[in-house]
């Protein structure tokens, strides 16, 4: 596989010293990992390469044969007004300084001055312009949410709002290259969203994922960041790292919550510099993983109780989705119903059964504390013990814990919240028919569901909705 180009988009480099230029790109990229440059030595030429090409960034060298960088500067902001310009110079002048950052220079840079500077520029400004990209992307996403690469979220079956605008935040974080925490109950598909942001960023790069649960600092240490011979007993050959693995692609951290204080340390540092020691070495290695973290603990509250350092959650939060509890999501089980149905159907070699009128609504009663995995796992046992017919419910009431032949108000009272009351009581009378209006609407109109629901007969039913119509 290809090395990975860093940045996305090239990096332009305009002066008219070639050496000086091949020196740049070397140090560039032994320093920072920069890797993607197009160099121009004729400064008559750098508005018809902007015309056929986009720029992550431009170092444009004030001192060359006219046009000059300061005379190109101004038409350089006009055509790219969005690709930050950095100023290289052999002088260094205060005049000329202010000048070119009054015509709209992101920096201005010495070529005497340490090389490490002109790195933190190009980063500080190949950041905003990320981040301004991404500010514009959500805003326009806000306003009307949509998804552009549904493909990228078919194994995530949805339709309902509140995935629609999960999907529609992981497209435009996606070409991010800050970290990303995704959060949520067991079994809402934390990993599937992970998958969903490299296939958006990253396809053609290695996907690793490692469950940080339970590891010691030391295992944290020798699975992420390998080690060299020697660098502890029994260490006898050298042993890459998941980040050296995942290099140019994404490595997914699951259960991010229950890592050592330690071992955030050492995660904190590969975040902030974007490098790492394997155990044993010397010289540090530097990174090009995307780094997608995931947990089902409210690591707000974590760091405010002293599990979780403070430093590490703001960074991993620089874009954080929450996903919804199927509970909240309700809208999505016919079609995840369907999904599942015929997923286990072809997994099974049977033919897929047609599920009976009464499951969508049955399945709405229920609270699904194991969410997305809870449901799948319902209907393959549902489809592997079916025969003929139509899918029985029994494997569902068993699922649920409740007898299939009692009166479905066991489900409702099991899963549905405790009724609250304003400051007015209701009388009983009101109470009654509110519940009927409920139950139907649950029931989706079926008076026979319904009935159910409420635990009383079809006809005593059918007279309390005549006593509602008249």
């Amino acid at each position: 596989m290809s090395e990975r180009r860093q940045p996305e988009r090239p990096i332009l480099l305009v002066d008219d010293e070639p050496a000086w230029t091949h020196a740049l790109s070397l140090n560039l990229e032994r320093l920072a990992g920069y890797n993607h440059f197009v160099t121009c030595t004729q400064s008559s030429k750098v508005m018809g390469l902007l015309e056929r090409q986009e720029f992550s960034l431009i170092l444009l060298d004030l001192t060359m044969s006219p046009p000059t960088g300061e005379e190109l500067l101004p038409k350089v902001r006009e055509v790219a007004p969005g690709t930050p310009v950095i100023m290289v110079s052999g002088i260094s002048q205060i005049e000329t300084v202010v000048t070119c950052m009054r015509l709209g220079a992101f920096d201005y840079f010495v070529k005497s001055q340490e090389a490490g500077r002109l790195v933190n520029s190009i980063h500080q400004a190949l950041q905003q312009r990320e981040l301004e990209s991404l500010q514009r992307s959500l805003q326009e996403r806000f306003f009307k949410p949509r998804v552009d690469h549904p493909e990228a979220f078919y194994t995530m079956p949805g339709q309902s709002a509140v995935m629609q605008q999960v999907f529609s935040y992981l497209e435009a974080v996606a070409p991010s290259h800050q970290p990303v925490m995704i959060s949520g109950e067991s079994g809402t598909g934390k990993e599937l969203a992970a998958r969903a942001i490299h296939a958006l960023s990253r396809p053609e790069g290695p996907w690793v994922a490692v469950n940080v649960a339970g590891l010691d600092d030391h295992v944290f240490a020798d699975t992420l960041f390998g080690h060299i011979p020697g660098a502890f007993t029994g260490a006898d050959k050298p042993r890459k790292g998941m980040i050296e693995a995942a290099s140019g692609g994404t490595l997914f951290l699951d259960e991010i919550g229950d890592l050592s204080l330690a071992s955030q340390v050492k995660l904190l540092r590969l975040l902030q510099e974007g490098e790492y020691h394997p155990l044993g070495a010397d010289s540090p290695k530097r990174s090009s993983a995307r780094i997608v973290v995931a947990t089902n603990v409210d690591l707000a509250d974590a760091q405010r109780q002293g599990g979780f350092r403070k430093d590490l959650y703001y960074r991993l939060k620089a874009h954080h989705v929450q996903l919804p509890s199927l509970r909240e999501r309700k809208d999505d089980l016919p079609l995840l119903l369907e999904t599942f149905l015929e997923q286990a159907a072809a997994e099974l070699g049977k033919t897929c059964p047609t599920p009976p009128d009464e499951l969508i609504g049955l399945l709405r009663t229920y609270a699904f504390p194991g969410n997305i995995r809870e449901l799948q796992g319902m209907i393959y046992e549902a489809v592997s013990l079916h025969q003929r017919g139509k899918l029985s419910l029994d494997p569902f009431y068993r699922a649920m814990g409740l007898d299939p032949d009692a009166p479905m108000t066991q489900v409702a009272v099991a899963s549905v919240s405790p009724v609250t009351f304003g400051e007015r009581l209701p009388g009983l009378e009101e109470v009654g028919e509110l519940l009927v209006v409920e139950a139907m609407r649950r029931a989706e109109g079926n008076q026979s569901r319904a009935a159910r629901l409420l635990g009383i007969s079809r006809q005593g039913l059918g007279k309390r909705l005549k006593k509602l119509a008249d």
